[in-house]
């Protein structure tokens, strides 16, 4: 559980850094990455940190899932199963925190 927690911070985390680009003027659907100023390096920042959240989420559940695998090899299809569902949702999260960083 705590792993789980610390991958979710580092994806809030990425949520967090969005915001500054949350208070400029709106413009075009077209104007993602290429906005005026330095909009586009708050947005990058927001993804990138995103990304990294997911990347130590999963490295983190699939460290766990070996290791449990190793203790106790008659459990391996259980949880192989959950480390797939988690590490799934993990992704759909960095995915969902991608756009909105640079979308918004």
């Amino acid at each position: 559980m705590y792993r789980f927690l610390f991958a979710l911070v580092f994806v809030m985390g990425g949520f967090l850094f969005c915001s500054p680009t949350f208070a400029q003027e709106g413009g075009f659907a077209g104007d993602l990455l290429l906005g005026q100023g330095v909009e586009w390096k708050f947005k990058a920042i927001g993804a990138g940190l995103a990304v990294i959240g997911a990347a130590l989420g999963i490295g983190k559940i699939g460290g766990a899932a070996c290791e449990s695998i190793a203790r106790q090899p008659e459990m391996a299809s259980s949880v192989q199963s959950a480390g797939i569902i988690f590490a799934a949702l993990i992704e759909g999260a960095a995915f969902a925190a991608i756009l909105l960083c640079l979308v918004f």
